[in-house]
């Protein structure tokens, strides 16, 4: 009778902690409740709305210092927008400064409540963000769910889920001199960062640093590119009205635009305590220059020229599925996508295969804007941010096919016939590509599929690392050992084995070697690197040991340099040799 009374009394114990825990979870759940709140769209996105279209469509202004804002996929004006002065920008660092004092005290719970509330926003709102991206980069909707919503939508996931376990304290081992102590690191905010982003992907661009500097405790500064500077103000609303629809300042998050003669005021500047750059080579080696000044440290993505290797045992059934996602790595965003496929490089015997297999898709691509709905025909591939590159992209096609390339499909710009002043180069697809040609180590960032073949992995591999650039890359193949040689001794920060780009969707570190720059964004690499990394040190035990100077290591020495020597050396040799060097080092310490 009293076992089974034990067993009832256990019972109900269990029953009681269940519903406490129940009780804290269901707690915990409705304090982090995302909030519902509003951010007005443009009235651009308005299906009535029918911008003037410009003769010539550019940023700048004649006798102007504003910013033209204008679709290029169709050359429609989106208005004009005043470029952010030095004295707005010290404006911004102040506010973002001031509300960050009061953030750095919230709680891991309250921070996650605010993206939880932006998470929400975005999957209730993807169609005014998809659109408002489209216009103002000229991508397709498909481009723009795949690389502005769903990455940033995974992003804000994966803050919510795991930012908090990055950012725990973290115990550290310890040594047999120092077995005293116990050994921590933690992580800090910094407190006002900044981000100085792409136009190719206009809001996760934006927002990504947003997610990972909010979490963190920062505060941050927001550069958006002139090229997207209409849609950065709406899209910062995003993360600024979240904030204070859960309670907090919206002047934590400031976005600013400008021209590059002013940005030196934002990079340079001491109140700015890390700085993340994503753009092209030569402007980053003026970003690093400015942010010496203030020795502000930096986090610098510059683009590749990421290769795609095809190996000959692709199975016959998995080669159509090959051969779609090869498509959609370079013709996604148009190829302004900095992990795009700029390469494609195969063995022997699929080579052929992809020759006859890509080339009709590519000419049967089709040009457009994806907001039109007078088209009677989808749009495949959608516009180039502008022209400026068009003539140099022209003649790295001509100089390839000069030296033994064969042209397949488009090689050169193309005059949309209901856009005459959208920016749209052909869908391109280039054979017979060698690594000495120019076009083989020069970043497009263009919709032009290079075709490459290699006499062996070996052959492949030293193709895909015969550029300066080494941001992604991608292998295709069945045998693991050669798949994963190929991982292993491809130089780039991050490889997809049997896939294109997913190291991002799911928030694995990203970054790239050589030409293509140094830090990493995302994961849990990326959130501490908006972090101050604290060492803290503390006594285990410290009502039983301290660390205590004996008296022939006490300064000043009191004459007896032979004595201290002996002590200092025997500490090392106790801590640090085999055990006759710990017997002698005991013996130092002690005087034997």
């Amino acid at each position: 009778m009293d076992q089974l009374q034990g067993f009832e009394l256990y019972g109900a114990g269990i029953v009681s902690i269940s519903a406490v825990l129940l009780v804290l979870y269901f707690l915990r759940t409705d304090l982090e409740a995302p909030v519902p709140y509003h951010v007005s769209p443009p009235k651009e996105c308005s299906p009535q709305w029918k911008g003037e279209i410009l003769d010539n469509p550019s940023l700048k202004i004649p006798n102007s210092s504003a910013i033209q804002c204008y679709c290029p996929a169709t050359g429609a004006s989106l208005g004009q927008i005043l470029p952010s002065t030095p004295t707005d920008i010290d404006r911004a660092i102040a506010q973002a400064n001031e509300a960050q004092i009061q953030w750095s005290k919230t709680t891991f719970s309250q921070r996650r409540r605010v993206l939880k509330t932006m998470l929400k926003f975005v999957l209730e709102n993807q169609d005014t963000i998809a659109h408002v991206a489209c216009l103002d980069s000229g991508k397709t909707r498909i481009d723009a769910s795949f690389g502005e919503i769903l990455i940033t939508a995974e992003k804000l996931k994966w803050m919510i889920d795991h930012g908090e376990t990055a950012l725990k304290p973290e115990r550290r081992p310890t040594n047999f001199l120092m077995m005293y102590k116990v050994n921590e690191v933690t992580w800090e905010p910094l407190g006002v960062v900044a981000a100085c982003v792409s136009w190719n992907y206009p809001f996760h661009n934006l927002i990504g640093p947003i997610i990972s500097s909010i979490f963190a405790g920062n505060g941050i500064i927001v550069k958006g590119s002139e090229a997207t500077a209409w849609s950065s103000t709406y899209f910062a609303e995003i993360a600024k009205a979240a904030l204070h629809a859960c309670g907090h300042s919206p002047a934590l998050v400031q976005s600013i635009s400008c021209w590059p003669s002013v940005a030196d005021h934002l990079t340079s500047h001491p109140g700015i305590s890390h700085l993340t750059f994503i753009g092209s080579r030569p402007v980053a080696h003026a970003v690093c220059a400015s942010a010496a000044k203030s020795l502000t440290p930096l986090c610098v993505e510059l683009g590749g020229k990421d290769a795609a290797i095809v190996l000959d045992d692709v199975p016959g059934s998995d080669f159509r599925r090959v051969a779609s996602i090869l498509l959609r790595g370079v013709f996604q965003s148009a190829g302004q996508n900095c992990i795009g496929i700029e390469r494609v490089v195969a063995l022997p015997r699929v080579y052929a295969k992809l020759v006859d297999h890509l080339t009709p898709l590519i000419r049967a691509l089709r040009s457009g804007s994806a907001l039109d709905a007078g088209l009677d025909t989808l749009v495949d591939v959608g516009a180039s941010i502008s022209e400026a590159s068009f003539s140099r992209l022209e003649e790295l096609i001509q100089d390839a096919v000069a030296s033994g390339a064969r042209l397949l499909a488009g090689g050169s710009r193309y005059t949309h016939p209901e856009y005459p002043r959208g920016h749209y180069f052909t869908p391109t697809l280039l054979v017979d590509v060698t690594p000495e040609m120019r076009i083989a180590r020069t970043e497009l960032f263009a919709p032009v599929c290079l075709l490459m073949r290699a006499s062996s992995v070996t052959n492949a591999i030293a193709i895909a690392n015969g550029t300066e650039y080494g941001l992604g890359a991608s292998v295709f193949g069945k045998s693991t050992k050669d798949l994963d040689r190929v991982a292993r001794e491809v130089q780039a920060g991050m490889v997809s084995v049997n896939d294109f780009g997913v190291y991002y969707a799911v928030q694995l570190p990203f970054g790239g070697v050589k030409g293509s720059g140094y830090g990493r964004f995302a994961g849990e690499e990326g959130l501490r690197s908006v972090c101050s990394t604290k060492a803290i040190c503390r006594d285990r035990w410290p009502s039983l040991v301290k660390t205590a100077i004996p008296p022939p290591l006490e300064l000043p020495f009191n004459g007896a340099e032979k004595k201290a020597w002996e002590m200092a050396s025997g500490v090392v040799k106790l801590g640090y040799g085999d055990l006759r060097m710990k017997v002698e080092g005991l013996r130092g310490i002690i005087g034997i």
